[in-house]
């Protein structure tokens, strides 16, 4: 009876996914893989692998039955391949890790790591082929891409500065620089780090305007519409909902301990809010050169990521509003979130010992499309002049530089103005607490005396 009673108790707690890593050594959690600690209704935590297998079995079944197999060959292969990537898909649901989120559910994340793989996959597959052959494969997704040119078009040609000119160049893309750079400042949380991605990014079109003609702007264009209004605007309200939701105190209550069916759905949709907050610190003032050289690394990145867009849709001819360009720019804002996560993880905590896998996958994602650029973009690369390229690694350097440095001042500076009456607010208000103690008696410790209770010593402690 008492071993059932301890069963029961063990299956009650274990609430999170096996995938999930935990330390053995020190008790320690790989933030880069969360588990749900609080789970509030089990029916939608349990295992459900036998579920998984059926609804699988069924549709393979159905696909097999159902699908004519006289059909043409490519057509054939189009179809087996979509049967695989479901497989993946049901297989990642089941074994993948749940990476750094767990809303709305840690399934949901489970099978973007799944979609983000079968991307890494196909862009394998197609760094192999010939340009004829993925022009091929491309005109089969869709034959409209068989009359599709390359994106020649020039923004720079009349740069005289009106309110007619202003209110022309007002169209979907500013929309677009607005909402994706708030959405960039709610993933990096840090004002410095994306105002300098968003000027470098400007500089970056300099750079590399001999080779892509719609990188040539006008100056207001740039300064503007592009860094002060569009991207300004964006960071300023993405760093303003961090500010919000750093100020939350998160509770959260069990549905089902909610009488009123407008709470249950109130509820239910905040399971799509973000379970806690953190604030983040990419550097401090006793950062190491390899945190340094991390966050440096980290903008070259981003920039890659920006360049591999546009070269990918100049070389094989994909025009901006096409199904094919906008899906990649949707996986990869999606599978940003959680790499970003990870890679802070990585380089801020010290026990983290490796990089997480969403992470591990985007970089590679990102080498493997820069390849695939390289490889059929020759006839585009040797206009390359290759001073532009040099001064560009030089620019990438020094201001990645002075950006790391302004961030270590900015957080001395602020790091030092906190007060002592700021930060005893902030701790608990336990006079038995050492951390209590040691700030209210100014870096002394304080110990206990028989009889008198807690004084300080003479013995002081260097403030770190």
């Amino acid at each position: 009876m008492a071993r059932n009673r301890v069963n029961q108790q063990f299956r009650r707690e274990r609430t999170f996914s096996s995938s999930s890593t935990v330390s053995t050594d020190d008790g320690h959690h790989d933030l880069s893989e969360q588990i749900v600690v609080d789970v509030t209704l089990e029916y939608f935590y349990k295992p459900r692998t036998l579920t998984a297998l059926g609804f699988l079995l069924l549709y393979l079944a159905y696909f097999a039955f159902t699908h004519d197999p006289h059909l043409e060959l490519s057509k054939n292969i189009f179809k087996g391949l979509i049967a695989i990537s479901v497989v993946f898909l049901f297989v990642c649901m089941l074994v993948a890790p749940n990476g750094p989120f767990t809303r709305p559910h840690p399934l949901l994340w489970r099978i973007v790591f799944g979609i983000s793989v079968i991307y890494l996959l196909a862009l394998t597959f197609l760094l192999f082929l010939n340009y004829r052959q993925i022009k091929d494969i491309l005109i089969f997704i869709d034959d409209d891409l068989k009359y599709a040119g390359p994106d020649m078009k020039e923004y720079a040609t009349d740069c005289r500065l009106s309110w007619a000119k202003l209110y022309e160049s007002m169209d979907l893309f500013i929309l677009s620089h607005f909402i994706g750079w708030a959405g960039k400042s709610l993933l990096m949380r840090h004002a410095v780090l994306c105002w300098s991605a968003s000027i470098t990014w400007e500089i970056t079109e300099v750079f590399f305007a001999h080779l892509l003609p719609n990188f040539k702007e006008c100056w207001w264009d740039a300064i503007l519409l592009d860094i002060v209004i569009c991207n300004g605007l964006g960071i300023y309200v993405g760093m303003y909902l961090c500010k919000k939701l750093e100020m939350r105190t998160y509770h959260w209550e069990s549905i089902k301990d909610i009488q009123s069916t407008t709470g249950k759905l109130r509820r239910a949709i905040l399971q799509f809010t973000p379970a806690s907050w953190t604030r983040v610190n990419w550097t401090d003032s006793n950062s190491t050169y390899k945190r340094l050289f991390a966050v440096y690394i980290l903008g070259v990145v981003w920039q890659l990521v920006e360049l591999n867009t546009f070269f990918l849709k100049h070389i094989f001819h994909i025009p901006n509003p096409h199904y094919l360009n906008i899906s990649r720019l949707l996986l990869i804002s999606i599978i940003s979130a959680p790499t970003i996560r990870q890679y802070y993880i990585f380089v801020t905590d010290t026990r983290t010992k490796r990089l997480g896998t969403q992470c591990w996958v985007f970089i590679t994602i990102t080498t493997v499309e820069l390849l695939i650029c390289i490889k059929f973009g020759t006839e585009l690369f040797a206009k390359t002049e290759k001073i532009n390229i040099v001064m560009w690694l030089l620019f990438q350097l020094v201001f990645s530089f002075l950006i790391v440095c302004v961030m270590v001042i900015r957080r001395n500076r602020s790091a030092g103005s906190e007060t002592k009456g700021e930060i005893l607010a902030n701790l608990p208000s336990d006079e038995n607490s050492k951390t209590y103690n040691y700030v209210n008696s100014n870096g002394k410790h304080v110990v206990e005396h028989e009889g008198l209770g807690p004084r300080p010593s003479s013995i002081n402690i260097q403030r770190v």
